[in-house]
């Protein structure tokens, strides 16, 4: 492992994460480099220029790159000067695009590769979701599979934290003192904060677990599982005032989506309304199984909630 170079595609919320972590890991030797829109690093935006400063000061190497723009055989050139690479972009980045870095991933030869593919269990949910942009994801792990040269690790990590208490994801709704529970108040959702990710992808990356190979299999983790019903009895302790509670029941998500059916926020809500693939026990996953503490849902609500 000395002498490792990896990349990771993004610096993002969680991006940034995991380049911290791996920077700082104590069995990092080699170089952490983050592949950037060459517009982002050269900005002048104050922000940008912020940003960029700070990954400099973490060490990181810029690496020029745009995955909507450059081909598969670019992005191919580009992969093949790294042992490994970790996709952090998100669904932001539009259809086809985790399904192109896959095949440039692939086609560079690249020892170890973690695709975006932090979040929820796209096998057991399945193609024809509510959320058309699954059905990438399982895209992915077919070609994945079907190969052996490349080995591969998918971390499956829930929704973020942060994200359940979003205003604009309709679960938690200070304003108006409102929980909303997607489908059934004894539906389960699991959630990671990004730190959280960031630390364990560091060390999956960089341990001696998988020193050398990634299993070539999806990986669970998660800083808490919880129902509705728990969510909004956390809710009204933090906050301490009472809750309204409401229901979006499958049945009305999908007539809302049939009336809309290119929201985005929607086809979430259909997907966690059903209540599959969403939520796993804490005791089956990696970091419990090895010690690593999390920070829970109630944890995360009572340092940010208002």
């Amino acid at each position: 492992m000395t002498g490792q170079k990896i990349l990771v595609i993004g610096a993002g919320e969680l991006g940034y994460q995991v380049l911290r972590f791996l920077v700082a890991h104590p069995r990092m030797k080699g170089t952490v480099s983050s592949l950037l829109r060459p517009s982002s690093i050269s900005s002048t935006s104050p922000s940008k220029q912020k940003e960029i400063e700070n990954l400099r000061k973490l060490g990181i190497q810029l690496v020029p790159g745009d995955i909507l723009q450059d081909s598969e055989t670019e992005l191919a050139s580009v992969f093949a000067l790294f042992d490994t690479v970790i996709g952090c972009t998100g669904f932001v980045s539009g259809p086809n695009t985790q399904i192109k870095l896959t095949q440039a991933v692939l086609k560079a030869g690249v020892t170890r590769f973690i695709p975006w593919q932090f979040g929820v269990d796209y096998d057991l949910i399945g193609r024809g979701s509510p959320q058309d942009l699954f059905d990438e994801q399982l895209d992915v792990r077919d070609l994945l599979r079907s190969q052996s040269k490349t080995s591969w690790l998918i971390i499956s990590t829930g929704m973020f934290t942060s994200f359940l208490f979003e205003p604009s994801f309709g679960v938690v709704d200070l304003k108006n003192d409102t929980v909303q529970a997607l489908g059934d108040w004894e539906n389960r959702v699991t959630v990671t904060t990004p730190e959280d990710i960031g630390k364990m992808t560091a060390e999956m990356v960089l341990g001696e677990e998988f020193y050398g190979a990634f299993p070539c299999k999806p990986i669970f983790i998660g800083g808490d599982t919880i129902t509705y019903n728990e969510v909004a009895q956390l809710v009204e302790k933090v906050v301490g005032r009472q809750m309204k509670r409401t229901v979006m029941s499958v049945e009305e998500t999908q007539a809302r989506l049939s009336k809309d059916p290119e929201n985005g926020l929607i086809k979430y809500w259909g997907v966690f309304g059903q209540g599959r693939g969403v939520a796993w026990d804490l005791s089956e996953t990696w970091n419990q199984q090895r010690g690593m503490n999390a920070v829970t849902a109630e944890e995360w609500a009572r340092q940010n909630l208002r």
